[in-house]
């Protein structure tokens, strides 16, 4: 009889269950969840056989979409493709590039895209066949919908009004109510991702809409969530942030092309100089005349709700979020861990990429030495092959490995940016002690997960966060470490220096009231 491994939940120990799978645990192994199919634990050390569907238990968030007009007639496809790989860490599995020639024929959009790194998707052959003067571009991370080449974006859209190359970050929470009401009018649906359904709204809206922008405007009115798109029509570039601002867009200028990305720091990337953010609810309009706003949708400041994992976790530490650094933000968490959670030890160290700067203001605040306890292999992208259950070989052994002198002998402090469910946080310090550290005492730069997020996020559903229904105690046990502390609630204000947030995964409080039916479609992982 084969077994359901419970460490998936975080639990130490391997539950045997016999008989039918229960269907609520069937559609978490869907989902992700690992078959055991032997586990033993003595003390600290445990020999486990899994199938495995993630390199890593971290968090990932949705895509990141760029776009680029060069009004001086230049080809921008090479443009958009260094600045998708500046946006590269918001999403590993797909990723496309639509581009089109203003001064050309209405209708005619290049496009290619498929899944993989840049680098994987993209030739310097496909790059300099792109001819086009605008242009938009999106990597991807699936939340909702399935991980497929059909639902890689741009997507690129012919109507009776002409073209649409739209590129979305975010997640929709009234998905479902919309494709129905679309499909009743006659819509017939290519992908599986709520992308579709705001192409479909922009171009229904475009059919009684005198522009473009008032199309995307009136769309906006009816989709509810997280989003910040970038639209290309044949002689337009518009970008559009949800009312709350959960994701982020910006506005670059190099020369004479104007630029929307996710980051800044894709502006830093190709050369071009940061002019704004696009503030919550706005949509902006670039054309040959130059840059056009609309605020008919922007809803008090009050109301705003930034996702805090952009400075937590998801941004680049060299970005700038709606004015506030990335790197200080992830500092002051560091600093607060620092003060309101401290203990006595030789070296305190973080886990690649996102836990390096809270570490840093860990250390800074502390007068504890920081160090380098782990070499990440860079190399890992959604090409890895995980290994079947015949395979010894741990994931988290083949993207991070322990400097064995650094921590031997030692009492260290980790700090990481987040435990979900418990699966990788585990490891990581078994794999410091077995390295010699005398001491691991895990800090964690963000509350503790107990609630999922509907906004673009893939934090699960509450069964599944270790957090959830377990002390911090009973987590610290689980995962093997001497101490555990998390980053307290309060701190997440200092961190966005004032801005509104979303707090929902934490405390339950979401800004919209989360849906009622599934949104993520056939979303596996």
């Amino acid at each position: 009889m084969r077994q359901i491994c419970s460490c998936a939940f975080g639990r130490k120990d391997c539950k045997k269950r016999k008989g039918t799978m229960k269907p609520r645990l069937a559609k978490q192994m869907v989902k992700g969840l690992r078959l055991c199919e032997n586990v033993t634990t003595t003390g600290r050390k445990r020999q486990m056989i899994h199938q495995q569907y993630e390199v890593d238990d971290h968090l990932h968030e949705e895509c990141g979409v760029f776009g680029i007009y060069d009004m001086d007639g230049n080809d921008v496809a090479s443009t958009i493709y260094y600045g998708l790989f500046a946006l590269q860490h918001r999403g590993q599995e797909s990723c496309g590039i639509a581009v089109s020639d203003t001064s050309g024929p209405k209708g005619l959009v290049l496009s290619h895209k498929g899944m993989g790194l840049c680098n994987e998707v993209f030739t310097p052959e496909d790059l300099e066949s792109m001819k086009g003067n605008i242009g938009v571009g999106h990597t991807r991370y699936s939340t909702a919908g399935s991980s497929t080449r059909e639902n890689a974006q741009p997507l690129v859209l012919n109507y009776i009004k002409g073209t649409l190359g739209l590129a979305h970050n975010g997640n929709l929470i009234n998905t479902p109510q919309l494709r129905q009401e679309l499909a009743r009018t006659g819509a017939i649906f290519q992908t599986t991702i709520d992308s579709e359904i705001i192409a479909y709204m922009i171009a229904r809206a475009r059919v009684e809409q005198p522009t473009v922008q008032a199309a995307v405007a009136e769309a906006m009115k009816k989709i509810k969530g997280a989003y910040s798109l970038v639209v290309m029509s044949p002689r337009k570039l518009i970008g559009a942030r949800d009312p709350y601002g959960f994701r982020p867009l910006c506005i670059g200028k190099r020369g004479n092309a104007y630029i929307l990305a996710s980051e800044s720091c894709a502006l830093d990337t190709i050369g071009a100089e940061f002019v704004r953010d696009v503030d919550p609810g706005e949509i902006v309009t670039i054309t040959q005349k130059g840059i056009e706003s609309n605020r008919s949708m922007c809803i008090p400041k009050e109301q705003h709700a930034r996702c805090i994992f952009e400075y937590i976790y998801f941004a680049r530490p060299d970005a700038y979020i709606d004015g506030v650094s990335v790197y200080e933000s992830r500092l002051i968490a560091g600093r607060s861990l620092a003060k309101h959670h401290p203990v006595d030890a030789d070296l305190v160290v973080g886990v690649p990429e996102s836990g390096n700067v809270a570490a840093m203001g860990y250390a800074m605040e502390s007068g504890i030495p920081y160090g380098m306890a782990f070499v990440k292999n860079s190399y890992v992208g959604r090409t890895f092959i995980k290994p079947k259950q015949s395979s010894r070989e741990s994931s988290v052994r083949i993207k991070l490995n322990v400097l064995t002198e650094a921590v031997k002998g030692k009492r260290v402090i980790m700090i990481d940016d987040s435990i979900v469910r418990g699966t990788t946080s585990d490891r990581i310090v078994g794999m410091l002690r077995e390295a010699g550290a005398k001491e691991v005492h895990v800090r964690i730069s963000s509350p503790p997960f107990l609630h999922p997020c509907y906004f673009g996020t893939d934090i699960p559903s509450e069964d599944q966060l270790i957090a959830h229904n377990r002390s911090v105690d009973e987590i610290c046990k689980i995962i093997g470490a001497d101490s555990l502390a998390y980053l307290d609630e309060d701190c997440l204000y200092e961190m966005s220096k004032g801005l509104g947030i979303c707090t929902g995964c934490f405390n339950g409080k979401y800004p919209l009231d989360p849906p009622t039916e599934d949104i993520r479609g056939d979303y596996q992982k």
